[in-house]
C-alpha cells in the first residue's frame, strides 16, 4: 500500500504542466504504484479565496475512490470556519492552509485561530513549506516559505493539534524536531517531496536521528516527478517494515483521531 499524501490537480498560474485533472493524476498514480493520493486543488492556492476551489475538488474526487480530497481553508476570510466543518463532513483525510500564498501571518492570530480549531476538531492540517525552488519561481510570485519556528510555534497553539507540513528540506526537519519537545515532534508528520535521497545521506539520515515513525511517502505531483520519491526508497537498504510505515501506515495512523 503507498499513499501519497502531497497532490494536486488543476492549472498552475506560473508555467504550463498541461491538462493535469482527476484521469491524469490516476494515470500516474499507476505509473508510480500509488494506491491512495490526498490532493488538492493547484489554481485555488493562488485565489484571492482559496476555497472557492474545494467545490471543484470535491466534484473531481468524488467519483474516484483512490482520490481523498484535501481543501483549502484560508482563516482570514469569512467562512472559514464552515469550511472546516464541510470538509469534516466530507470525510477529507486533512485540510490545508497556504499562509505564504494567501498573505496570512503564518504565526499571527488568524492562523493560531485555525491551528486551535483543527485542534479541537482532530482535522490533521497541511502546511507546505514551499511549492517550488526559489529559483524557479516566476518573478511576480510572491509567495513566501514558511520558517522553522512558524511550525513550532503553530504545534503548541493546541495539544492536539496535528500537522503534515510538505517540502521540507533535511535541515528544516531538524531545527522544528529537535527544537519541540517529544510530545509536539509527535504530532508532527513529514513528506519526503523535498528531502535528498541518495547519493545524498539526507533521508537515510532523518529516518535513524528522527525516525522512520515521522515519514510519510509525498511526491508534489505535478510540480515534482512522482517517481523521484519512489526512487529515494527504493535506493536506501529499507527493511519491508519501515517501507511499509513511510509508504502508508504512518500517515494512517496519524489521520485517526477520537471522534473521527
Amino acid at each position: 500500500m503507498r499513499i501519497d499524501v502531497n497532490t494536486f490537480i488543476g492549472a498552475y498560474p506560473f508555467r504550463d504542466i498541461g491538462q493535469w485533472d482527476a484521469p491524469r493524476l490516476l494515470d500516474e498514480m499507476d505509473q508510480c504504484g500509488i494506491d491512495e493520493a490526498w490532493v488538492s486543488h493547484l489554481p485555488g492556492v493562488f485565489w484571492r479565496d482559496p476555497m472557492a476551489g474545494n467545490a471543484a475538488l470535491y466534484v473531481a474526487c468524488r467519483d474516484h475512490a483512490r482520490l481523498r480530497p484535501v481543501p483549502a481553508i484560508h482563516p482570514g476570510l469569512p467562512g472559514w470556519s464552515e469550511a472546516l466543518d464541510e470538509a469534516a463532513a466530507l470525510n477529507a483525510p486533512a485540510a490545508r492552509c497556504d499562509p505564504g500564498c494567501y498573505g496570512v501571518a503564518p504565526a499571527g492570530a488568524e492562523m493560531m485561530a485555525l491551528a486551535a480549531r483543527c485542534g479541537a476538531t482532530g482535522m490533521p492540517l497541511v502546511l507546505a513549506v514551499r511549492l517550488e525552488d526559489g529559483r524557479q519561481r516566476h518573478p511576480i510570485d510572491g509567495s513566501t516559505e514558511l520558517a522553522p519556528w512558524m511550525v513550532r510555534t503553530l504545534i503548541r497553539q493546541h495539544p492536539a493539534l496535528r500537522l503534515i507540513v510538505t517540502h521540507a528540506e533535511r535541515e528544516f526537519v531538524e531545527q522544528v524536531h529537535f527544537g519541540a519537545t517529544p510530545e509536539e515532534a509527535a504530532r508532527i508528520l513529514w513528506d519526503i517531496t523535498w528531502i535528498w535521497g541518495p547519493p545524498e545521506d539526507h533521508l537515510a539520515t532523518l529516518l535513524t536521528t528522527v525516525g522512520s515513525a515521522r515519514f510519510t511517502f509525498g511526491s508534489g505531483m505535478p510540480l515534482r516527478l512522482g517517481e523521484t520519491s519512489v526512487a529515494k526508497l527504493d535506493l536506501l537498504d529499507l527493511s519491508p517494515a519501515v517501507r511499509a510505515r513511510i509508504e502508508s501506515e504512518n500517515v494512517r495512523a496519524f489521520a485517526r483521531a477520537p471522534g473521527r
